[in-house]
């Protein structure tokens, strides 16, 4: 599937700022199954490009100099190919263990150890989907319901949360049986769902009779993903994949608006 995908970050201030620095992970990954046809990052100041420790392309944003508004504009299109029952094709440079340390958004507290005991079976795809199936009964889609700081631990007690609440929750279950699982950040073409084109998912590491490898699983939708998602960051959770991540000097008040269009095309 080629998806068209326009991402506008704006933030407003009340005053000026002095400075601004961001990390934008907003240019999808270099995957076999994903291919970049092409891809614009539009902002004032100065941007510096390089990977970080988990191979995720990324641009370090520096503006200075007075300014109240930071505009973040990413559009391209990327052409994705069905993944066989969620499998990708890569391992990756690092180490699968590398996604076994728990942060302060995935740590498995007694409630996520019980109900990780009650729904995690085994570590076969199909327990892990049946793990995402009951992650959705556990835990209602509720915009709005939840925030950036929200922990797995915090979203499971509420019974409400969004994709990368059920993502983190999903990675603190796998945590207590050490099965390797990461957070990814992305993009979803979501048809009729409602559910928002900025997304999140995991990738589990699987050892089955004709596959050892990284399988990843749209939780909030409890199956695989698709053609339809586009694969931006991996890391350990959303506080190290975050799209957009920094600090300021002044500024008082920060206000927030971002858009994601995202539209399906024929392939060429």
């Amino acid at each position: 599937m080629r998806l068209a995908i326009r991402h506008e970050t704006l933030y407003r201030y009340t005053s000026p700022l002095a400075y601004t620095i961001q990390q934008l992970r907003l240019t999808p990954r270099v995957e076999s199954h994903q291919h970049l046809l092409s891809w614009h990052i539009d902002t004032s100041g100065q941007r510096h490009a390089f990977a970080d420790a988990f191979g995720n392309l990324c641009h370090m944003l520096t503006i200075t100099g007075k300014h109240d508004v930071v505009r973040i504009v990413v559009a391209g299109e990327v052409d994705i190919t069905p993944l066989d029952r969620g499998r990708l094709l890569e391992n990756g440079a690092l180490s699968p263990l590398v996604f076994t340390v728990t942060t302060r958004l995935t740590e498995p507290s007694e409630h996520i150890r019980a109900f990780a005991a009650q729904h995690l079976r085994g570590n076969s795809s199909s327990d892990l989907l049946q793990l995402a199936e009951a992650i959705c009964g556990a835990v209602m889609y509720q915009s709005g319901a939840t925030g950036v700081t929200t922990t797995a631990n915090d979203a499971l007690q509420l019974g409400q949360g969004v994709c990368q609440d059920h993502a983190h929750l999903f990675i603190a279950c796998c945590h207590t049986r050490c099965i390797p699982t990461r957070y990814v950040s992305g993009y979803i073409d979501s048809g009729s769902t409602g559910h928002a084109e900025s997304h999140a998912w995991v990738d589990v590491w699987v050892e089955e009779n004709d596959f050892t490898g990284w399988v990843s699983i749209d939780v909030t939708h409890a199956g695989y993903a698709s053609d339809a998602h586009c694969r931006l960051a991996v890391a350990r959770d959303y506080d190290s994949a975050a799209p957009v991540s920094g600090v300021r000097r002044g500024g008082g008040e920060e206000s927030l608006d971002v858009s994601v269009k995202v539209v399906p095309m024929l392939s060429q």
